[in-house]
């Protein structure tokens, strides 16, 4: 290229020569500077691409006629002539020049495309697609809004599109909104369900805590759809126990085959006898597990109590060499003999139903409890197991249930009981193994401590010590567990004035022992003497006797020892019970387990647990209730938890205490209890008090610290359950449904009737939420400044929740889909009235008003008294 150039440019000169021969003399008019000018026009008009001299020279020629700088005319040839005599001075510099050019002109092609392709831009607009694309794509994108465009899209593209981005988010975010991603499922159309089903297949199939939940909802929500809809055909393949992990290559050659000898077939010699355990060792540790796969139980014991392995799927990964090892070492055992992975935390969830349903059929409160201590003690049976309560994370093992601890709450229809439940905590309940069962009938051959070193410096027979069994039918029982619950109630007192032969042991007062103080008899406090048991001794011992049925046998007649010193120090303990508890009251059992506080009670169980020595020992409680159905309450926890996180989002001090739902069906279910509260009903009917004077007692007087920070939490949650009562309009506000906890927080339950519905569809609850005098008055008063701070609360927590809207509406608007409960009796008009309850139309100032004019309307509402009124006669409710 650079040779034709050059070519080129050495004829250009010749040409240019010969014709500056014939030109006239005119040229010398034109300054150097305008023939500059004129070649540097020239030379920026020239065609990278032209080779040939006729290009070159149109592009360097300037046409007839062109008046030049200086103002005169010259011709064609002028102009050639000099163009020549320019060239010939810049022929070394020329092929630079024409690179330059070359790029100039390849720069101002593509300013020119750019250019028109703007303008082209501008005259169409983008498709909307691709602004979908760039918000699913940005980082604010998250579950919220996904469920908001999965529901509201129509188009099958966008839909599987966020059912792939559901993978990105974090777990925890997705659960939260599993309700309506299955209500989704089963009530839209089939794109929906073809956009979901990858996702909750694939999380069925890595998680068995997903795999329950899933299923539980599925069947809970498909009870309002056709038998064979597609919730349960997917209920149906989850609970088939198909949906299990992909096993690597190596997994599967590791996995036993019990059809298979473990000798060659074809080789036949003679070997030596040998067990089970040493052949197992020599073909390997694969063989293990089905050597102990053929001694495990049947499918037929799986479920029966009777039996004690009635949560035992038959796994034997974890007996297996391998899982010993990695138990050893601390590594997880992941199952791959195929053994049942849902079966067990099924056949526990189950038991627990049954044991509620049993219990409605009795009449009285009495027979219930008698009931279910009977049903949780063949329960602890079974356990420990491969089993954890729901509505807490999988992270631990069921060992043992005390059944004196449990309790059957107030219920006129209904038997909802509460029970604790002893866990082992560990990194994985799926992947861990359950630990090894203590016997709990274990006996105490033990003197009291007071007394031992007393006896070994007398001269006692050694007949004295020996401990010999009573089975003297007319003797009374009084179990370990009876002293659990006279620790926990104390509703009697042990006679602590003796008989000559049960005041002395060897010439000795006996002794008291409260904590590290003792008291002889001299010197013990004057009490009401209530005989607990006839007087009976065992020879001059001061160990007491007492008989209980072993646990584990029903036939057993072996009693259990228990050291008096022990016995004396836990009921002098208890007889100086402070007077914040409750005494125990048979027609109200809960009040006085509700209002014992939590570190008390964990110390009192673990004290007698066999498991309590253990460091990771944990005390959980869990409420079942039969009958019932719990989806309201499932739907409530969601907003309730959604309200909570947008006013710590906005940084609105308002406080509430969402509690975990789980639905096992359309009329079962789990809840979290509320630890350390009562509700204002107990309050009132064991104390005695009005709120106000039971503040008084519980945290001093108004001015000390302890009462203005219980105060500060009275206001901030009132204000907060006020706002959510008026927003979801709950009924049913009676004294009962309200708790206070330890530290003054109030704590609204029971969200059966919110939105459209109201108990017995009367609507008689008119007033926007309770707000009664007695609120008022631990406030301060009307002019005190707690009462103003309430009031500011709400308004804040009000704009808060305004510019939120959205995400409290789509969690009420999804599960309106295809759902026949209660709340949603009023169709399309239950969302409209959400919405227009947030009254997006107002100011600031106008909703300030407002605000004001909904706390004067309920604090004077006469349908609140009413209603108070009526549940007190109906139900004796205070």
């Amino acid at each position: 290229m650079a040779d034709i150039q050059e070519q080129d440019c050495s004829k250009l000169a010749v040409i240019a020569k010969e014709q500056h021969d014939n030109t006239s003399q005119n040229n010398n008019r034109h300054s150097e500077e305008n023939h500059q000018n004129i070649q540097q026009t020239a030379k920026l008009s020239l065609a990278p691409s032209s080779g040939d001299t006729d290009k070159l020279d149109k592009t360097v020629g300037i046409p007839e006629g062109v008046t030049c700088q200086c103002g005169g005319d010259s011709t064609n040839q002028e102009l050639q002539a000099n163009g020549a005599e320019s060239l010939t001075k810049r022929m070394p510099n020329l092929h630079l020049e024409l690179d330059l050019a070359e790029a100039i002109i390849d720069k101002h092609k593509k300013a020119n495309t750019r250019h028109s392709r703007s303008k082209e831009e501008d005259a169409v607009p983008p498709p909307k697609q691709s602004w979908l694309l760039r918000l699913f794509e940005s980082k604010m994108f998250d579950m919220s809004i996904a469920i908001s465009y999965l529901y509201n899209s129509k188009e099958p593209g966008v839909q599987a599109y966020i059912g792939n981005k559901m993978f990105s988010f974090i777990q925890e975010d997705v659960d939260f909104y599993l309700p309506q991603l299955l209500n989704m499922y089963i009530h839209m159309g089939e794109d929906m369900a073809d956009a979901l089903h990858p996702y909750i297949v694939s999380r069925c199939r890595g998680g068995i805590n997903f795999s329950l939940q899933s299923s539980w909802l599925l069947g809970a929500f498909s009870a309002d759809a056709r038998r064979h809809s597609r919730g349960i055909k997917l209920r149906k393949l989850i609970l088939s126990e198909e949906l299990r992990p992909v096993r690597t290559k190596r997994e599967v050659l590791r996995l036993p085959s019990p059809t298979s000898p473990t000798t060659s077939p074809t080789k036949r010699t003679h070997q030596r006898s040998r067990s089970d355990f040493a052949a197992a060792m020599m073909t390997g540790p694969a063989a293990l597990p089905s050597i102990k796969r053929s001694n495990s139980i049947s499918k037929v014991t799986t479920g029966d109590l009777t039996t004690g392995r009635a949560f035992d799927s038959g796994c034997t990964c974890f007996d297996s060499t391998t899982g010993v090892m990695n138990d050893l070492f601390g590594k997880p055992t992941e199952c791959i003999c195929n053994a049942p992975r849902l079966q067990p935390m099924r056949e526990f969830i189950n038991a627990l139903m049954a044991i509620g349903s049993r219990l409605q059929g009795l009449a009285t409160r009495e027979l219930r409890t008698s009931r279910l201590y009977a049903e949780l003690s063949l329960l602890n049976l079974n356990l420990p197991a491969r089993v954890w309560l729901p509505c807490h994370p999988p992270q631990h093992h069921v060992v043992r249930i005390p059944h004196s601890a449990a309790v059957v709450l107030n219920s006129k229809d209904k038997a909802p009981y509460l029970i604790y439940v002893e866990v082992l905590e560990c990194e994985d309940a799926n992947t861990c193994p359950v630990p090894t069962k203590i016997l709990e009938n274990t006996l105490r051959y033990t003197r009291s401590e007071e007394n031992l070193q007393e006896y070994f410096n007398s001269d006692s027979p050694v007949h004295a010590f020996t401990v010999h069994p009573n089975f003297d039918q007319d003797d009374d029982c009084w179990s370990q567990d009876d002293i659990d619950l006279q620790l926990q109630y104390g509703d009697t007192q042990l006679e602590l004035d003796r008989d000559d032969h049960d005041d002395t042991v060897h010439g000795s007062p006996r002794t008291i022992n409260s904590d590290d103080d003792t008291k002889t008899e001299d010197s013990k406090p004057s009490r009401k003497k209530i005989e607990y048991w006839n007087q009976k001794s065992v020879s001059s011992d001061s160990v007491s006797q007492f008989s209980i049925e072993s646990s584990t046998s029903n036939d057993s007649r072996e009693p259990q020892y228990i050291a008096a010193a022990d016995v004396r120090r836990r009921l002098s303990e208890n007889l100086t019970t402070p007077p914040t508890k409750f005494k125990r009251d048979p027609e109200d059992p809960s009040a006085a387990a509700l209002k014992e506080p939590w570190e008390d009670k964990v110390r009192r169980i673990r004290a007698t647990s066999p498991y309590g020595h253990f460091p990771n020992w944990r005390l959980l409680s869990v409420i079942i209730k039969c009958g019932d159905d719990l989806r309201q309450e499932l739907l409530a926890f969601q907003v309730l938890k959604q309200l909570q996180n947008i006013w710590k989002e906005e940084h609105v001090p308002l406080w509430v205490r969402p509690y975990h739902i789980i639905v096992t069906s359309a009329d079962n279910g789990m809840i979290e209890p509320v630890l350390n509260a009562v509700s204002l009903h107990q309050i009132k009917k064991h104390s005695q008090l009005s709120l106000f004077n039971y503040f008084l007692r519980e945290f001093g007087d108004t001015n000390s610290e302890e009462f203005l920070t219980a105060q500060k939490n009275f206001v901030q949650s009132s204000a907060a359950y006020s706002l959510v009562s008026y927003l979801l309009q709950v009924k049913d506000r009676h004294n009962g449904n309200i708790l206070l906890d330890m530290e003054g927080h109030v704590i609204h339950i029971d969200f059966g009737f919110i939105l459209s519905s109201s108990p017995r569809n009367l609507g008689f609850e008119s007033s926007p939420f309770k707000l009664t005098h007695e609120f008022v008055e631990v406030m301060g008063g009307l002019n005190g400044d707690m009462f103003k701070y309430y009031k500011i609360l709400m308004l804040q927590g009000f704009i808060a929740a305004r510019k939120h809207m959205d995400k409290v509406v789509q969690l009420i608007e999804i599960m309106q889909t295809g759902s026949q409960l209660p709340c949603f009796k009023n169709g399309v008009s239950t969302v409209r009235g959400l919405r227009d309850r947030f009254h997006m139309n107002l100011t600031e100032e106008q909703l300030q008003l407002y605000v004001d004019s909904m706390v004067e309307s309920s604090m004077h509402s006469l349908t609140t008294k009413l209603y108070d009124g009526f549940q007190y006669i109906t139900n004796g409710i205070f």
